[in-house]
């Protein structure tokens, strides 16, 4: 039996104060708590946001249950949440150049206000059920058409694949990205750990 947990990178503790100046827009900020969402997505995060700089501060957008879309300080979570927030670099040595980092923030900032996916959440929670999982296919290609309201990984997966320029997850249709496929992509790379 393979350990899963393995492929958790160490954790880098840093003080965030120290490294604010190293986080950019567009980074991808991965909650590290046991969980559910974790453990059905074999991984060890159950939430995903992404950071945006206002002005001389670091916000975190992301679309969070029972509250939907917002946008928060980073420095009020990493006081509340102190070794929970990894942040991960977005697009790594500019390995996909036609990335556009301005365009992932400002489609996150458009989901502030914006309700939160409970169905897509359910519908992506229940292809890990082990009868369903033999009868369905999970879907590859991303839809088109409209979407009901986003989860939070989907939300970053949607927000880097189409304001963005790029699909992070490709060959996994957004609508079923986890915040552990996000982990595992190779156009985000593990940084660093938050304290206060």
């Amino acid at each position: 039996m393979v350990d899963l947990m393995s492929r958790d990178p160490k954790k880098k503790l840093v003080h965030y104060p120290d490294v604010r100046h190293l986080i950019r827009d567009g980074d991808l900020l991965l909650f590290r708590q046991p969980g559910l969402i974790a453990t059905m997505g074999r991984g060890i995060h159950n939430h995903a946001a992404k950071i945006a700089w206002w002005d001389d501060d670091l916000f975190i957008l992301e679309m969070l249950q029972f509250v939907g879309g917002r946008a928060v300080t980073l420095s009020s979570q990493v006081e509340g949440w102190p070794e929970q927030w990894d942040v991960y670099e977005t697009n790594p040595d500019k390995q996909r150049p036609e990335y556009y980092r301005t365009g992932s923030t400002h489609f996150m900032k458009r989901l502030c206000g914006a309700q939160y996916g409970y169905f897509n959440l359910l519908r992506a929670a229940l292809l890990h059920m082990p009868l369903v999982r033999c009868l369905v296919r999970a879907e590859t290609e991303d839809s088109i058409r409209k979407s009901r309201p986003l989860f939070c990984s989907q939300a970053c997966a949607l927000a880097d694949r189409i304001g963005g320029n790029v699909d992070p997850v490709p060959n996994l249709a957004d609508r079923l990205t986890e915040p552990a496929d996000l982990a595992r992509s190779s156009f985000y790379r593990y940084r660093f750990t938050l304290i206060p």
